[in-house]
């Protein structure tokens, strides 16, 4: 028996993370979702950055990366692949960039910096990436581990990322938006 195609992609959407979800690789995080097929999805998370700055990797792509400058943990899956998201100043920059959302893509970091950095507003830079196989991200929805959400371009270069969760849900319509309100240890209720 073939499985059913694909109806619903979250290409483009954002996973938030529900606060049962149970896996610390996910607690709290906001996933951006670049691909979801029937082969299944790989997305970044947004709201986890680390203590490595981007001059130490990727010097020449330091200078045009958004606040704050460090690069993120994309996900648990293959920490060694370097991802980097971009926002267009103006469309489409060149074959090096894909969109995904509106003015947002992922850029190919073996462009020259100093040609493509004029034409980008915005760069964030992932270490890892979050991935599901056939059917699996699918099951964690329907499970409740992730609320789907629409995404704006502004969320995958928050300043402040430590939020980014939070603020998501709390610009839900209800019920959805009062999960914004839950501790982070149910103790403190």
């Amino acid at each position: 028996m073939d499985p059913t195609p694909l109806t619903d992609s979250t290409k483009s959407r954002l996973l938030v993370a529900s606060p049962m979800l149970g896996d610390p690789n996910f607690e709290r995080t906001v996933v951006f979702i670049l691909e979801h097929s029937d082969e299944g999805a790989v997305g970044l998370v947004l709201n986890r950055p680390s203590e490595v700055e981007i001059e130490e990797p990727l010097e020449d792509w330091s200078r045009f990366t958004s606040y704050p400058s460090v690069v993120f943990v994309g996900g648990p899956v293959s920490r060694e692949a370097v991802i980097a998201l971009a926002r267009a100043a103006q469309g489409r920059i060149d074959d090096s960039w894909q969109p995904i959302l509106g003015p947002v893509g992922v850029l190919d970091l073996t462009s020259d910096a100093d040609v493509i950095g004029a034409a980008i507003d915005d760069l964030r830079i992932f270490s890892g990436y979050a991935g599901w196989g056939p059917g699996q991200l699918e099951g964690e929805i329907d499970e409740g581990a992730w609320f789907v959400v629409e995404a704006e371009a502004a969320d995958a270069f928050a300043a402040t990322p430590a939020d980014l969760w939070r603020d998501v849900l709390r610009r839900q319509p209800l019920p959805l938006k009062r999960y914004a309100l839950f501790p982070p240890d149910l103790r403190w209720n």
